[in-house]
């Protein structure tokens, strides 16, 4: 193939072309991905996946599946056609997982195995380089396997104790009437239980790969950009946190607990996420000054 392809853009008509040609190669793999994944993926559109802890993993499947799409002419190029060795027991592994977790009931064994299955057939029909050029995508899908529940506990307590001193350190710094027991915040006669879903690990996890996902697409030339972005995501993502327990507090001080408990269904995640993302962008506008202001 022309390396020209590897830098067009995905609307070009000699790129589509080349793309089209590919199809009838790949179109086995995906009819056979298809009869495995299709009952796991409509479990978890039914299931898993309309609870709010796990609700990011739509976004993750269709954001993963555009980055291969964006990376496939490059990919292409960089195929050597050499199947590798290391394709084979990769393979092995995808389906001695996925019959694990079918038959079990594992869903994070089936998630995984579909990572690890397309990661196999790209090895084996495009060789490594082609991995290498699709490897964020491979590592951004592996946010949407569950993780273990006892982890998940361990970890997702201290969080959500930090978010709610947080929330109550700032509310009642602005004069409202706020006490906090635990994880438990009562503002005026109202009590709030600050969940698993408003301050836990998966949420802090979704909204870091939210903003590694921001870094793959803008691709600064930076590296302390990238780097400082990086790590400013965490503290991002627990600010983000707080944000959206201040705003469940304050709609239920003023509209009361049932308009409190629709919103936590209704609204409050996009706030968390919109929240995340404008601190993101605001925080990288800030580096990119950073670093010229540095520079000049």
């Amino acid at each position: 193939m022309d390396p020209g392809l590897a830098i067009r853009p995905p609307g070009d008509p000699e790129l589509r072309g080349a793309l089209r040609a590919a199809l009838p190669d790949w179109l086995p793999v995906v009819l056979g991905m298809a009869v495995l994944y299709v009952p796991t993926f409509h479990a978890l559109f039914t299931g898993l996946w309309t609870t709010e802890e796990q609700a990011h993993g739509p976004i993750i499947l269709l954001l993963s599946l555009w980055l291969m799409y964006r990376q496939w002419p490059a990919m292409l190029v960089r195929a050597d056609g050499q199947p590798q060795a290391l394709g084979w027991p990769l393979l092995a592994l995808g389906l001695l997982a996925y019959i694990l977790g079918r038959s079990q009931g594992i869903i994070a064994f089936e998630i995984a195995s579909f990572i690890l299955l397309l990661a196999a057939v790209l090895m084996l029909k495009c060789g490594r380089g082609a991995l290498r050029v699709q490897w964020f995508a491979f590592f951004f899908m592996a946010f949407m396997v569950p993780l273990p529940g006892p982890l998940v506990g361990m970890l997702t307590m201290p969080m959500k104790m930090a978010v709610s001193w947080a929330t109550e350190l700032l509310l009642f710094a602005a004069g409202y009437p706020i006490a906090r027991s635990g994880v438990i915040l009562q503002i005026g006669q109202y009590q709030l239980l600050v969940a698993d879903a408003c301050a836990g690990l998966q949420t802090l996890l979704t909204l870091e790969a939210l903003g590694l996902f921001y870094l793959n697409v803008v691709r600064h030339s930076s590296a302390f950009r990238n780097v400082a972005l990086a790590l400013l995501i965490i503290p991002i993502s627990f600010t983000a946190n707080v944000i959206r327990v201040i705003t469940l507090s304050l709609v239920t001080y003023y509209l009361g607990d049932a308009a409190g408990q629709g919103f936590l269904h209704g609204f409050a995640g996009m706030v968390l996420f919109i929240t995340a993302l404008l601190l993101i962008i605001g925080v990288d506008a800030f580096l990119q000054w950073f670093v010229k202001w540095r520079n000049s």
